[in-house]
């Protein structure tokens, strides 16, 4: 496994978060909670890229999703370690260093002891929203049967189409937001997945977006000046929320 520029590339966008840290199984999670009567029987857990909650970007993505009548809870799959947000203007990022200490099968356990307290306080569904490394950590979930509904954006670290024919044989709805420039998730691996799963072969529901002339990590790091980025930015999340509607 190996990330990519565009996983370190993007901008900081700007707003006030409005949700709250909270120590849930141990971890140190960011939960934006809806102000609206909602299900207190369902969480929407946001898997974050390498930038963790720390970057603001997730946090006003998280209370988004808060608003529109998700408790939204983002673990800090990274223990405090995330990439520094300032890797998004420098770049800069020993790949190799930071992963050796938080692949995936560090990342997961830390998921699980969230999940665990979770359903100890009463939740019983759990949805997911991953964006880059935390597709992989959805996708996982999805395996394992302890998620209702996958949401995906510009994933990374899942094989085409492997990871595809084995999320075939799960019965959890799969949204995808892919674009057109991904070297994790590029054009022919958005293919297979489409072979795989779409057309209607995929009973529990599958969609794939497209967003032209957006890169990995639009949805969480986009440009907002550039009127492409913006249209796909808000299109995968407007498109997200439906999905959760319909499936969580």
């Amino acid at each position: 496994m190996s990330l990519c520029k565009d996983c370190v590339s993007g901008v900081r966008h700007e707003g006030e978060p409005e949700g709250k840290w909270e120590k849930i199984g141990g971890v140190d999670c960011y939960v934006a909670t809806p102000t609206v009567d909602y299900p207190k029987d369902k969480v929407l857990l946001f898997l974050t890229d390498v930038f963790g909650p720390q970057l603001i970007n997730i946090r006003l993505l998280a209370d988004d999703f808060a608003r529109n009548g998700f408790k939204t809870v983002v673990p800090d799959m990274f223990e405090g370690d995330a990439v520094s947000p300032d890797a998004l203007e420098t770049g800069k990022v020993d790949f190799a260093a930071w992963f050796g200490k938080h692949g995936p099968a560090t990342a997961h356990p830390l998921v699980d002891k969230v999940i665990t307290a979770l359903k100890e306080s009463g939740v019983t569904t759990f949805g997911t929203t991953g964006y880059c490394y935390g597709a992989r950590i959805g996708f996982d979930l999805a395996y394992q049967g302890i998620t209702a509904v996958t949401v995906v954006a510009h994933p990374s670290f899942l094989q085409a189409p492997a990871d595809f024919e084995k999320y075939s044989q799960t019965k959890v709805p799969l949204l995808i937001n892919s674009c057109t420039v991904d070297q994790q998730f590029p054009l022919d691996a958005q293919a297979k997945a489409d072979e795989v799963l779409g057309g209607g072969k995929f009973a529990p529901g599958y969609v794939r977006n497209y967003w032209d002339g957006c890169t990995h990590g639009f949805a969480v790091r986009g440009d907002l000046s550039d009127p492409k980025v913006k249209a796909g930015k808000e299109g995968a999340f407007k498109s997200s929320v439906e999905f959760l509607i319909k499936h969580l």
